[in-house]
């Protein structure tokens, strides 16, 4: 679901150890950005990513983060790399893996940030420091990076009001899917969100969608349009594009045409931007996040400070102040497609504008 900075001071001051230990001992035991034995370009690099039915993480988010480390060590680093198809147990076997491979530094993007404390923790005592990415997971992690998830919300939250015009009223009926309460991002941009709405609308129906299932984004909104009934639904609040198609769908069948929010800016989500059957995404650029991961993680796995790449600092219920970027994010509509995702290179003309969409298009002057 929904944006770069860089430069911070070093997370803790370096531990003397009175006694000899082994050198992964004294390793798992200073947690400074400095250690005492720095490494040079040859370095291992774990990566671990939550789900593949968002479409980002294969296809932007594992190129850009690999292509990144590469150029930061002289192509001497090593990626290793795993998916957890959105399996919270698989992904901490996947974290004992880098662990038992002795990877240098892991960036973890959790399926569930809570769950994932453990194997952060278990990370952290074998010496592997972890950059926490797009997601805040708990534990003693040592740097961060992701979006102003509040700001998504807020971005969503001002479109659909825009969107609706003159039927904003406290009378006007929203229905809200929201994402994975395991998701700590879901809860910030549900709050941001909230924060637009609350008392401009009505919030006739809330949903709180596991794992982010387009599937059950269909139900929930098959059951919204039952239960409030669906003349009276003005707009609906999606919180990224894949629970959007499913919404869609759900609303199409019932003959319903009201506005429709979004996230991520997939292909198909642009695309019914385009045709109008979706209002808005949040476009959010997922080089500059990319790249803040790799330098963080480049610079942790040698021992070096992170002064040059973190300017933020963000606290979790596990972790105060931890060194962030943070990554500021686009409401992006028909009226700017040519000028974010096209401009940057996600998609070409000719990836939005086919077969059905070429009329809609034109029209908008893709061409």
């Amino acid at each position: 679901m929904r944006r770069a900075a860089v430069a911070i001071a070093a997370g803790a001051m370096a531990v003397s150890l009175a006694a000899c230990g082994s050198a992964k001992e004294s390793k798992g035991n200073d947690d400074s950005s400095s250690a005492s034995a720095k490494k040079g370009d040859d370095i291992t690099v774990g990566l671990l990513l939550p789900e593949n039915k968002t479409a980002r993480y294969e296809k932007f988010d594992r190129p850009l983060i690999e292509k990144k480390i590469k150029e930061l060590t002289n192509g001497k680093a090593k990626v290793q790399y795993n998916n957890a198809r959105q399996d919270a147990n698989l992904q901490a076997q996947q974290v004992d893996t880098m662990i038992t491979n002795n990877v240098d530094v892991l960036i973890l993007d959790a399926v569930d940030a809570k769950a994932i404390q453990n194997s952060v923790q278990k990370a952290k005592d074998a010496g592997i420091k972890v950059v926490a990415y797009d997601r805040l997971a708990e534990g003693p992690i040592s740097a961060y990076t992701s979006f102003d998830n509040e700001q998504v919300g807020k971005t969503q939250g001002e479109a659909l009001l825009k969107a609706l015009g003159s039927k904003a009223t406290k009378s006007s009926k929203i229905v809200m899917v929201n994402g994975s309460v395991t998701d700590p991002n879901a809860a910030q941009f549900k709050k941001g969100a909230h924060s637009v709405l609350d008392g401009k609308v009505t919030i006739a129906k809330e949903y709180d969608t596991k794992e982010w299932s387009p599937d059950n984004a269909n139900s929930e909104m098959e059951a919204a349009i039952s239960s409030v009934g669906k003349g009276k639904i003005a707009g609906v609040y999606s919180a990224n594009d894949g629970m959007a198609g499913g919404i869609i769908t759900a609303l199409n069948a019932a003959g319903v045409k009201v506005p429709v929010t979004g996230q991520d800016a997939e292909l198909a989500g642009v695309q019914r931007i385009v045709s109008g059957e979706q209002y808005m995404s949040v476009y959010k650029p997922y080089a500059p996040e990319a790249d803040a991961a790799a330098e963080m993680a480049v610079a942790l796995a040698k021992g070096e400070s992170l002064d040059s790449v973190a300017k933020d600092k963000v606290s979790s219920g596990s972790a105060q102040d931890v060194p962030s970027v943070l990554v500021p994010v686009t409401s992006l509509t028909k009226e700017n497609i040519k000028d974010t995702v096209v401009k940057d290179g996600v998609y070409t003309i000719d990836e939005i504008c086919t077969g059905k969409y070429k009329a809609a298009c034109s029209k908008l002057g893709l061409k």
